[in-house]
């Protein structure tokens, strides 16, 4: 009886490391997230970069955009275009979402249609994807 006392408390203390070692595990993986807006995510230790500067990307947005294709009695409108940057620099799944459906359409096409290449992301020394938002705002003058 006591042998069974013994096996089945060495058997015990071993799923009891187990599982110590399961916790430590997860606790690591948290480590590479972050909480943001009450959501938890996976940060990059480097973002994706534009070669040339944000500052050039939304210029170079603004180029493409053609005002004369919104249909709007607005006074403003406004959208936020997400996209990621994969592995190799590209800039894929581009969707802008907002209240002007003709206004979605453009700002999708004028991003979609700037074809650097970008600096992927990198996490742990690898490449990874990279997920972006841009807001985008227009105003209206009256004449």
């Amino acid at each position: 009886m006591t042998n069974i006392i013994t096996l089945l408390g060495l058997f015990l203390s071993f799923l009891t490391f187990a599982q110590e070692q399961q916790v430590q595990t997860t606790q690591l993986n948290e480590l590479l997230m972050v909480e943001k807006n009450g959501r938890t995510k996976i940060d990059a230790e480097k973002p994706a970069v534009f070669p040339l500067g944000v500052t050039a990307f939304k210029n170079r947005v603004s180029e493409n955009f053609r005002m004369r294709k919104i249909i709007s009695n607005a006074e403003k409108e406004s959208c936020e275009i997400l996209f990621i940057v994969d592995k190799e620099g590209s800039m894929v799944d581009v969707k802008a979402s907002g209240s002007n459906e003709s206004f979605n359409r453009e700002a999708e096409r004028a991003v979609s249609k700037i074809k650097d290449k970008w600096i992927p992301a990198e996490l742990n020394g690898e490449k990874v994807r990279y997920k972006f938002r841009l807001p985008l705002t227009i105003t209206f003058s009256k004449k």
